[in-house]
């Protein structure tokens, strides 16, 4: 390692370290990377069978250029070290499930809950490798088809209201007038209120601002279809945060499904299939009122990492710090 004198007067030394190379000798000795016992199959699976618990997670994440992986985490670790289970390469039903087996048997039947999106493959998954774990639908997945097609309704009418805009402004070119919107009492035009009132739609009404609210009652009188669409995505959001017992939510559940079936709403088939399909992983959770927060959660401390990196250039090497620091 070479040193500079700071001047020639002084005995001070000034040592310049080369960040490259010590990174490259963390990876080549330091860090234990070359005796990895995982490291030859890495890219396609690795399992950690001590971490599993009686809760998990499961959820698929991006790495690097759009490759997913499918993670399973144990919730108890909340997000630190002993968190990850298992990680194996893309959503592929059958060859998840292969490494997920690589567990043995004796462990994956301590699993008592798993928490997953609604994707048919993690069901699959968490059926087959956990048989004596109940399945609990994540309730803000379900909440994310309503509000989805909620704004489906609104983003039709703000079309609509920018086809109008620009028909009665080419009108008055061709009359040689000067066109002038109208704008309702807050000051809005109807293409303003439309764009405006996304993010009051995703809140519940007792959170809106004192704008938000006037510009609420205004979106409702003009548009009595988007009242009535909130109205339902709001009585869902109360099922999920007010309801204590199974039963009762069942109830209440399906006399929404009801409502959702009369409203004539084509955007709301989608979430009334879903719960037509999967209504009995939907009411478990309201055993343990069990989400998967704690996934999502991963999956930001994932990409944050990756993030911290610029990027991931070589895998493996990428899923060995993944392990070091949270299996």
């Amino acid at each position: 390692m070479d040193t500079y004198p700071i001047n020639s007067n002084s005995l001070e030394k000034f040592y310049y370290i080369d960040g490259d190379q010590l990174g490259r000798q963390y990876k080549e000795h330091l860090s234990g990377y070359k005796s990895w016992a995982q490291r030859p199959h890495a890219d396609d699976w690795m399992t950690f069978p001590g971490n599993i618990g009686g809760q998990l997670s499961i959820d698929e994440t991006s790495l690097s250029n759009g490759e997913l992986y499918t993670v399973l985490t144990n919730k108890a670790a909340r997000g630190k070290k002993g968190v990850l289970v298992a990680m194996v390469k893309g959503t592929k039903v059958e060859d998840v499930i292969e490494a997920i087996k690589i567990i043995p048997l004796r462990q994956r039947r301590k699993v008592k809950e798993i928490t997953l999106d609604m994707a048919g493959s993690m069901g699959q998954i968490a059926k087959q490798c956990f048989p004596k774990a109940t399945r609990v639908i994540d309730r803000f997945h379900v909440q994310k088809l309503a509000l989805d097609a909620l704004q489906e309704i609104r983003i039709k009418h703000r079309w609509d209201a920018i086809d109008e805009e620009t028909n009665a402004r080419d009108n008055a070119k061709w009359d040689n007038k000067t066109y002038t919107a109208f704008r309702f009492a807050n000051g809005d035009t109807k293409k303003q209120l439309l764009a405006r009132s996304r993010y009051l739609l995703f809140k519940s009404p007792e959170k809106w601002s004192h704008s938000q609210k006037q510009r609420a009652k205004i979106l409702f009188a003009q548009y009595p279809d988007l009242k009535k669409a909130f109205s339902l995505t709001h009585e869902l959001r109360l099922i999920f945060s007010k309801t204590k017992d199974k039963a009762v939510a069942y109830t209440k559940l399906a006399h929404w499904y009801n409502k959702v079936t009369d409203s004539g709403f084509r955007s709301f088939n989608s979430i009334s299939a879903t719960i037509h399909t999967h209504y009995r992983e939907i009411l478990n959770y309201f055993e343990n009122r069990s989400t998967n927060a704690s996934a999502e959660s991963f999956n930001a401390k994932l990409k944050a990492f990756r993030a911290a990196l610029r990027g991931v250039s070589d895998i493996t090497y990428f899923l060995f710090r993944v392990a070091k620091i949270y299996a």
